[in-house]
């Protein structure tokens, strides 16, 4: 995933998390990703956004092979 930009949808919703889970997102998060975002000059605030965005795709991946494995159960 190469962001260039980041999407107001997750910024807002950056912008409203708590501070217990802004840590819990931060402990989520991949040090060399925050690297990599740090290295854009992203704000804070933008690389908890891209982090949220990021997980919120692989969950619906996650939820696009799941389906597929009990579909494949019942065939």
């Amino acid at each position: 995933m190469k962001i260039t930009k980041v999407n107001e949808k997750y910024l807002e919703k950056a912008k409203n998390l708590s501070y217990t889970e802004v840590e819990q997102l931060l402990r989520r998060m991949f040090r060399i990703q925050a690297h990599r975002a740090a290295d854009k000059k992203f704000t804070p605030i933008e690389i908890l956004a891209i982090q949220l965005e990021l997980e919120d795709e692989q969950l619906a991946e996650w939820r696009e092979n799941l389906e597929a494995i009990r579909n494949k159960e019942k065939i």
